[in-house]
C-alpha cells in the first residue's frame, strides 16, 4: 500500500479551519487527521463532533478521527455522523474493545484501534479481523510537538507481522518528521500523522514543502 500523509488537525490555525482544510488538501495531504481528546481519558480538551460536521464540507478528503476519549462508545455513532470515514479507540478506552469495533463498522465506518507507546499489540490478537487500521502512538497522547518515541518503530514490526495478508493499515502519530518517517516506514507503517511538521511556516506554500519534504524522505 502506498503511503500517506495525514496532516493533523490539532496543529492548525483553529481560528481558520476551512482556510487551512482547503490549504493542506490543495498542498498534497491525503487524509485529515482529527484528534478529539476530553480531558479525561487524556490532559487535553480539543474539539468534538459540531465541529467536525462544521469542517466537513470543506474537503473530500477522508476523515480520520483518532477518539482520545473514555468511555468512547456512546458517541461512535455522532462522530460518524459528523462525517468521520475512520473511527480510531484506544485500546484502554472501553470494557469490551470487540464490541466497540463491531459498532462502528454497523455505522459503515471504517474501525481502527490505538496503542499508546507502553500498550503490548497482543490487544490486537482477537480482534485483527474487525480492524482497518492500527494507530500506533509514538509519544504519549494528549499533546501536540512531543519527541518520538524510537522504541516503538519495533513495535511496528511486530504489528506488520501480526497482521500477516489482512488489508490493514498501520498509522503512526507522533513526531512525524522527514527524519524519524523512514524509519517507521522502513518497519511497515503507511499512513503518516504530521502536525507541526506539516504545519510549520502557516502558509500553503509551507505545507506543500513541509509534505514534499516527508514523501521525499520516504521516497529516499
Amino acid at each position: 500500500m502506498s503511503v500517506l500523509i495525514a496532516p493533523s488537525m490539532l496543529s492548525s490555525d483553529f481560528a481558520r479551519l476551512a482556510d487551512e482544510l482547503k490549504a493542506i488538501e490543495r498542498a498534497g495531504a491525503d487524509w485529515i487527521h482529527l484528534d478529539v481528546m476530553d480531558g479525561h481519558f487524556v490532559p487535553n480538551i480539543t474539539f468534538g463532533p459540531p465541529v467536525i460536521k462544521a469542517m466537513r464540507p470543506h474537503t473530500d478528503l477522508v476523515f480520520d478521527v483518532h477518539l482520545m476519549i473514555a468511555p468512547a462508545d456512546p458517541y461512535l455513532e455522532a462522530f460518524a455522523e459528523a462525517g468521520a470515514d475512520v473511527i480510531s479507540v484506544h485500546a484502554e478506552a472501553g470494557v469490551h474493545l470487540d464490541r466497540t469495533l463491531q459498532a462502528i463498522r454497523a455505522l459503515g465506518r471504517k474501525a481502527g484501534v490505538v496503542l499508546n507507546p507502553s500498550t503490548p499489540e497482543t490487544v490486537l490478537t482477537y480482534v485483527l479481523d474487525r480492524i482497518d487500521l492500527i494507530l500506533l502512538m509514538t509519544v504519549n497522547p494528549g499533546f501536540g510537538g512531543q519527541a518520538f518515541i524510537p522504541a516503538v518503530a519495533d513495535k511496528v514490526r511486530r504489528v506488520k507481522a501480526m497482521i500477516g495478508d489482512r488489508p490493514i493499515r498501520i498509522e503512526i502519530d507522533g513526531g512525524v518528521t522527514p527524519e524519524t518517517a523512514p524509519l517507521v516506514v522502513a518497519a511497515g507503517a503507511d499512513v503518516l500523522v504530521a502536525g507541526s511538521a506539516v504545519f510549520k511556516g502557516g502558509t500553503e506554500a509551507d505545507y506543500r514543502a513541509n509534505i514534499a519534504a516527508i514523501r521525499a524522505a520516504v521516497d529516499r
